[in-house]
C-alpha cells in the first residue's frame, strides 16, 4: 500500500468510494475545488494502481481539521483507514499541527472505533449538525506528538 497526495486523475475512483461510503456524497466538482484550496490537503491510499481509500484535512494554525476519510468496500477491515490516518497526521505534524480535530456522525460506529484506535477522544456533541438528516455530530480531538 502506497500513500500519496490526491491528484485530479484520482477523482473518478474517489467519487465512487465516496458514493459507496457517505450518506450525502460529495461531487467530483467539489473534490476538484478542494484540491485547489491552499489550506486543504488530500491523500489517497493506492494498491496496485487502484485507489483503496482517501482522506483530507484543512490546515489551520497548529491544527489539522479532518474533513473526510473513506475506504473502498473491498479494502475495509484491513487497516487501510488507520494507516491513512497515521500518514496524514504525520504529514500535518511536519507542517506544524499540534492537534487534530474532526466531526463524525453519531450513527457511524465504525468510524468512531477507527478514531478511537487512533487515540482521538470525544470532547463535544454538535446537535443537529448534519443538514441532510439533522443527525448529531460527535466532536473528537487528538494531540499530535
Amino acid at each position: 500500500m502506497q500513500f500519496r497526495p490526491m491528484l485530479e486523475a484520482d477523482l473518478g475512483q474517489v467519487v465512487e468510494i465516496e458514493k459507496a461510503s457517505m450518506p450525502s456524497p460529495w461531487s467530483k466538482e467539489l473534490f476538484d475545488e478542494e484540491l485547489k484550496r491552499g489550506a486543504a490537503h488530500y491523500f489517497v491510499a493506492e494498491e496496485s494502481g487502484r485507489v483503496a481509500g482517501y482522506m483530507g484535512y484543512w490546515e489551520a494554525p497548529e491544527e489539522a481539521h479532518i474533513i473526510n476519510l473513506a475506504v473502498a468496500p473491498e479494502f475495509r477491515q484491513k487497516g487501510v483507514g488507520q494507516k491513512m490516518m497515521e500518514y496524514c497526521l504525520d504529514f500535518a505534524a511536519k507542517r506544524g499541527a499540534r492537534i487534530a480535530t474532526l466531526e463524525v456522525r453519531q450513527s457511524n460506529e465504525a468510524a468512531q472505533r477507527l478514531y478511537g484506535k487512533c487515540d482521538f477522544r470525544v470532547v463535544a456533541i454538535r446537535k443537529k449538525y448534519y443538514s441532510d438528516n439533522q443527525e448529531d455530530a460527535i466532536v473528537m480531538i487528538k494531540e499530535i506528538p
